[in-house]
């Protein structure tokens, strides 16, 4: 499973098959899950002073497969945007990726694809869990870390900075009794040492983007109403 993969079954309810955070926050932190999955394989990085690429930009240090179609995707489109600002490229990284991930994961067999139609007429298409066993190992692994202070691994530390970044975390760890603690808690690991430098920033740029989308998404309802 990629990192994107745990993080769509988090953010979508079991039984309803709906989103439980809201656009466009969550294809965001989608596109960030695939930047940061590419720099934990080396993939990609981010420039330091010093480099052939000015510092804070995308640097690509290796085009070959993934072994992944939709990171080998998404690998050819950065090896063409390097030099630019990470955070300026996830809504590029996230076009169509939320779709493609709940097909591939329908396809497996983890999600099923329930397709209906609104007020009759509109297509709509659910996505309840078919098999949820893996999700069941993910939130095991985070409530480990989030409520009984065990260190994470990267793959966790990255999916709970993800979470944080989109204020998520008491909606995923939904029996924690003590909400503010489990806050604090993945504040702390998104800003602590759990990886390399290149990929905390790059969890950093989901944040500075997603937080950004947010509001210009609100400020947007709020000029029409």
């Amino acid at each position: 499973m990629l990192i994107a993969e745990d993080l769509l079954l988090l953010l979508y309810n079991d039984e309803s098959g709906k989103p439980i955070t809201g656009n466009p926050g969550l294809d965001y932190s989608l596109g960030g899950a695939v930047l940061i999955e590419l720099t934990l394989l080396g993939k990609v990085d981010i420039a330091v002073a010093g480099d052939d690429v000015k510092e804070g930009r995308l640097k690509v240090l290796d085009t070959s497969s993934t072994g992944d179609a939709i990171l080998d995707e998404r690998l050819a489109l950065l090896a063409q945007k390097s030099g630019q600002k990470p955070k300026n490229l996830l809504g590029k990284l996230s076009k169509n990726l939320r779709y493609q991930l709940l097909t591939r994961l329908a396809e497996r067999g983890v999600l099923e694809a329930d397709k209906d139609k609104v007020l009759g007429l509109f297509p709509v298409t659910r996505w309840p869990a078919k098999d949820a066993r893996h999700e069941a190992e993910v939130r095991t692994a985070l409530g480990s870390v989030l409520k009984l202070g065990t260190e994470p691994d990267e793959r966790t530390a990255a999916l709970i900075a993800l979470l944080n970044a989109q204020n998520a975390v008491p909606k995923v760890v939904t029996d924690a009794v003590d909400k503010k603690a489990l806050k604090r808690r993945a504040k702390e690991i998104a800003e602590s040492e759990w990886a390399a430098e290149a990929v905390r920033k790059a969890v950093q740029e989901v944040q500075a983007a997603v937080t950004a989308a947010i509001i210009a998404s609100t400020s947007a309802s709020a000029a029409s109403s």
